[in-house]
């Protein structure tokens, strides 16, 4: 007798698109194969941010992060899942100079990760480029407010929106990407109001991030949420205490290694 194996289908940029003002998209950021795997579970897509360089290589910030370091962990994270979308940011100094250098380092990405989508930074500023990247079939999630590239402009990680006198240009940068064709938009530190304000008036899916629960999605870095960062932003609920358990685990692990208890070899291999 022969039995059927479900196939999962992995989601897709359009399904992500179509839950404008539905169901609440679900996403973290995953940089290796195991978290990855856990994650599918549960998250509709997920990205393999920059904030990579800061999470797993000690980096002050994400400028530094190469365009072969996110396709190598873009491809762990491919590799580790099966349904979820999965969106590879675009490191600093890939996108900026002009659409053709653009979709020449996008195209790279997404051949050899087989991810489904990118990410990139920027509003108004990089509406030419998001729509002659979506008009060469490149997939591009916005991403507005907050821009982690731009923090040494920005004079550090500081919320955005504050200031009322502000919010005509970030309004104005969600309508210019969803105008260039983005298929949604990271809203990421700006003010609840001004983020909610956001949402309610474009056509594409918004994900916060210290943004608004308003949001037609959210998504955290995923060592901040499971307590791996001591100095995890504000807006965070930690759901985990992975810090303080990794470090009690190496701690009894040492204990053992000095006082030689470990199982005797026959122990192991009987």
């Amino acid at each position: 007798m022969s039995t059927q194996t479900e196939t999962i289908r992995r989601n897709t940029v359009p399904q992500i698109a179509n839950r404008k003002g539905g169901d609440p998209i679900v996403s973290l950021t995953s940089y290796h194969a195991h978290t990855a795997a856990i994650v599918d579970k549960y998250a509709d897509f997920i990205l393999v941010g920059d904030s990579l360089g800061m999470v797993m290589h000690g980096m002050d910030s994400t400028v530094g992060v190469p365009l072969d370091l996110m396709i190598m962990h873009g491809k762990a994270v491919v590799r580790g899942t099966q349904k979820a979308l999965i969106v590879v940011d675009m490191p600093f100094g890939t996108y900026e100079e002009s659409p053709n250098i653009a979709f020449r380092n996008a195209a790279k990405i997404m051949k050899e990760t087989s991810c489904g989508a990118i990410k990139l930074e920027g509003g108004a500023r990089m509406a030419d480029t998001i729509k002659f990247l979506t008009e060469r079939g490149i997939p591009v999630m916005a991403h507005i407010g907050l821009t982690p590239q731009s923090s040494h402009v920005m004079g550090g990680f500081k919320t955005q929106g504050r200031d009322e006198d502000t919010w005509a240009a970030h309004i104005a940068d969600a309508h210019a990407v969803t105008n260039a064709g983005a298929f949604s938009v990271v809203l990421e530190g700006m003010v609840e109001p001004l983020a909610s304000k956001i949402t309610k008036e474009i056509a594409i899916p918004t994900i916060g991030i210290g943004a608004s629960a308003d949001c037609d999605g959210q998504i955290l870095v995923l060592e901040d949420m499971l307590g791996m960062n001591p100095w995890t932003p504000k807006f965070v609920k930690v759901y985990g205490s992975l810090g303080p358990m990794i470090e009690d685990s190496v701690k009894r692990y040492a204990s053992d290694v000095k006082d030689r208890s470990f199982p005797s070899e026959d122990e192991v291999y009987r």
